[in-house]
């Protein structure tokens, strides 16, 4: 099974990861949207499908969804623009699991952590409800990909969630994903 995320996951990707997450640049929404589609093509071409070629799982932390959550709903990006774009990688994932927490939940887990976070993190309240409010359509529109997991309760719960999905989602027997 190939663990992995984005942006980054790839040589290249990790490159893209550094100018998107970090504070020298700021992009505009739309470059900005281009630079994680880019940062994909990197992470599919050279570690997704050589995974998925050879008959592996992979779980990826965020993908094509984020960038219509973050740029599309947060940023104001089209939704047209960043289709054209994830049709350009051509390749959506099986199952996406999108964890369902209350902004302020969020927020207050964010700064729980210590180290100020990365320049998403720092948006605030009023752009992360929008990100939330735009994962919630996306899972709405895409009932049979996306499950919408609650996960304000403990990490013990919230995993037991996940596992359940995936499980039903994928078919799996009970002690199978873990």
């Amino acid at each position: 099974m190939l663990e992995t995320r984005e942006p980054g996951g790839a040589p290249g990707a990790e490159l893209l990861r550094g100018l998107l997450l970090g504070e020298a640049v700021a992009f505009i929404p739309l470059a900005e949207a281009m630079l994680h589609s880019a940062a994909r093509a990197e992470h599919v071409a050279r570690a997704i499908r050589p995974a998925l070629d050879a008959g592996q799982m992979v779980v990826c932390d965020r993908y094509a969804d984020s960038t219509l959550a973050y740029q599309g709903y947060g940023q104001g990006v089209s939704r047209t623009a960043i289709d054209t774009l994830t049709g350009l990688i051509g390749l959506m994932p099986d199952l996406t699991l999108i964890l369902d927490v209350p902004v302020d939940t969020a927020l207050t887990r964010l700064h729980a952590r210590g180290g100020g976070g990365d320049r998403y993190e720092r948006l605030g309240a009023d752009f992360f409800a929008k990100v939330n409010a735009g994962f919630r359509d996306i899972a709405a529109r895409a009932p049979g990909r996306c499950v919408l997991i609650p996960a304000e309760a403990a990490p013990d719960a919230v995993q037991a969630r996940i596992l359940a999905a995936v499980r039903e989602r994928l078919g799996l027997p009970a002690g199978a994903a873990r």
